[in-house]
């Protein structure tokens, strides 16, 4: 039997106010454990939640970005459960009027191009955390995190493959970091994902039976774990078994996905409005003087790119893939005057080549965009040629200087000198007369031979399209 996946994505964002959501403790990540949690994140008698007016700004920015409605009146409600890290015995969340809703984001996934459904964006506050591992036999409880404002995005069922989910999710993370409403760090919990599995015959209508697979951290282990679920289900039924719908944890060492609890219902959280909190309304004033603030996003960028610099669908969609990459792409290429192309492949493939062997980001690298427009710079005016560039960036990665500093303290500048090309070239041929006959004879594939040669006898230093040209004159005889 042919199976179609269906997955649907709720992605946790944790929204970049300096406070909290309801209070105004601290909401930045790494100090001491409960050092910023306040009376009202502690959920102590009498206090009483204030909306942060930034966490709406930000929710109403991505509804804008994602062309959806912006629900001018929206309503919180508590989402009740309890976790030893939820202070209240409740989450304040939004259930029937959420903030956004009726969005879209295009992906694009093996050339082709598909269009997937935002069902909603509401705004909720975080819990704390469970700490296990310092306390043997106990748990500790930190707080600092109770009442973080997370926007928690709801996709459409519309994903049918663990690549189009990545792919979702990257187009998600990019879009969340160019308006600046996330830090999209992965790993400090800043952009979290749920995903949905179900499996169905080809060609049937009703969905299957779902898995929530919890708090997944990172595009890989999404895409794996997706891809072990969709295996899991589909071995099951097919060996006479049924899915169960529950909450699954990925284990990235096992990689597997093991059962965690039954799969609760909106009704086992007895979701009512929140009698502390009015309606958040939010006037079409507030609204248009958002959509003022909203950057030149990746989609338009890239058509801008394509369109302004020259470069294929492939390179501007790289180069475009965060606001950084975009912001040091357009500074290397103002301060070199260099080709768009050669700067895009300079950076996209040289670069980015550095950046993920050491899985850093755009902004942590030690070449900064000035240091490559220097790079640039000297191999345009033909100071080193590319082999020895590449050599000068491994340089300027290693710390060593600029180009400039690298390409003296090393001496690597370019001879273009040609009277010492002509006379390198010249002993070449000298001393391969065996090869030369045979190149004379018709075997011309040893020229490249020839210009090996050379550029080994001058350390790779000669101007590679004089020698080209002086062994062509040379050799013909």
């Amino acid at each position: 039997m042919e199976w179609e996946t269906v997955i649907g994505l709720e992605v946790h964002v944790q929204l970049l106010t300096k406070s909290k959501l309801f209070s105004g403790a601290a909401a930045q990540y790494g100090a001491e454990p409960n050092t910023q949690a306040c009376a009202v994140d502690l959920a102590l008698p009498g206090v009483l939640p204030v909306m942060n007016r930034d966490a709406a700004r930000m929710a109403a920015k991505f509804g804008l970005a994602i062309g959806a409605k912006i629900n001018q009146r929206s309503v919180f409600a508590r989402k009740n459960y309890f976790y030893p890290d939820l202070p209240k015995g409740y989450q304040i969340s939004q259930y029937e009027l959420p903030v956004v809703s009726q969005g879209k984001l295009r992906i694009e996934v093996d050339g082709q191009e598909k269009i997937v459904g935002v069902t909603r964006a509401h705004l909720e506050e975080d819990a704390g955390k469970s700490l296990h591992e310092d306390f043997h036999g106990l748990t500790g409880i930190d707080l600092n995190r109770a009442g973080t404002p997370l926007l928690e995005i709801v996709s459409e069922p519309d994903l049918r493959s663990a690549k189009e989910a990545v792919a979702y999710l990257k187009k998600l993370h990019s879009l969340v970091t160019y308006l600046e409403i996330c830090d999209g760090n992965m790993q400090e919990g800043s952009f979290r994902c749920d995903a949905n599995v179900s499996v169905r015959p080809k060609g049937q209508k009703e969905f299957g039976t779902r898995a929530e697979i919890k708090n997944v951290n990172s595009f890989r282990f999404v895409e794996k774990a997706i891809e072990f679920e969709i295996e899991r289900q589909i071995e099951l039924i097919e060996g006479g078994g049924k899915v169960v719908q529950e909450t699954r944890l990925y284990d990235s060492v096992k990689n597997e996905t093991r059962s965690m609890r039954g799969k609760e219902e909106a009704h086992d959280y007895r979701y009512f409005p929140d009698p502390d909190l009015l309606p958040l309304v939010i006037e079409a004033a507030f609204i248009e003087e958002t959509r003022k603030t909203l950057p030149e996003l990746p989609d338009a960028k890239a058509e801008r790119f394509k369109q302004q610099y020259k470069l294929s669908a492939y390179d501007a969609g790289v180069l475009t893939a965060t606001r950084a990459m975009a912001d040091y792409y357009e500074q290397v290429v103002h301060d070199s005057g260099a080709d768009p192309k050669i700067a895009a492949n300079w950076i996209a493939v040289e670069l980015s080549g550095f950046l993920n062997s050491e899985n850093k980001e755009i902004t942590e690298s030690p070449v900064t965009a000035p240091m490559m427009a220097g790079l640039l710079k000297r191999l345009a005016d033909n100071t080193v040629s590319g082999k020895i560039a590449k050599d000068v960036l491994a340089a300027m990665w290693a710390g060593e200087g600029d180009a400039d500093a690298v390409i003296g303290k090393k001496g690597l500048k370019q001879i273009t000198d040609t009277g010492a090309i002509e006379k390198a070239v010249d002993e070449v041929i000298a001393k391969n007369p065996k090869q030369l006959e045979q190149y004379r004879a018709g075997k011309e594939a040893l020229f490249g031979f020839f210009v090996g040669q050379v550029m080994k006898a001058t350390q790779g230093k000669a101007n590679p399209a004089q020698v080209n040209e002086l062994l062509k004159k040379k050799l013909a005889g």
